[in-house]
């Protein structure tokens, strides 16, 4: 049997309380609670999140503030602003993390793999040589090295 203790993920296997209904991302904006919710940034139009789930260390999520699902629902000004904000956490994981390369990525809808398929997000997930080892080949598990407060509080910082 194979083990990865996380005990962080905890409150994500049981939860407290009932399950909330709506878009999980537009309630983190109502809340305005960005440090628990580990949002990085906010703009006019966009903002940045850690995920919850990261592919990787510093795995970001970069999202509209209006709940959408395509690219040709935003304004020209939206569009802008939002990947500027993609711009901006690239650079700061690039000051804080150092990767070797970067991958950007989005899925439209739950068949394509959308874990949130209503609010339309971009995936930015810093990568280095060497990041997919023998423990995703062999042991079929991924080893995320720091914890989401500690890449909250270093992405943090770097970002202006």
């Amino acid at each position: 049997m194979k083990r990865l203790w996380a005990p962080w993920r905890k409150v994500y296997i049981r939860p407290r309380g009932p399950k909330k209904s709506g878009c999980v991302f537009c309630s983190l904006l109502k809340k305005n609670r960005d440090t628990r919710h580990y949002i990085l940034k906010r703009s006019r139009y966009s903002f940045s999140v850690l995920n919850l789930y990261p592919y990787n260390n510093g795995h970001v999520l970069i999202l509209p503030k209006r709940h959408i699902k395509y690219i040709a629902q935003m304004t020209d000004p939206e569009k802008l602003d939002w990947l500027d904000m993609c711009q901006r956490v690239q650079s700061a994981l690039e000051k804080s993390m150092r990767p070797q390369g970067f991958n950007w990525g989005m899925n439209f809808g739950r068949t394509s793999g959308a874990g949130v398929p209503g609010h339309l997000h971009m995936h930015v997930v810093p990568r280095w040589n060497g990041d997919t080892n023998f423990m995703q080949v062999l042991g079929e598990t991924k080893v995320i090295s720091e914890s989401l407060a500690s890449v909250y509080r270093e992405l943090k910082a770097k970002l202006p």
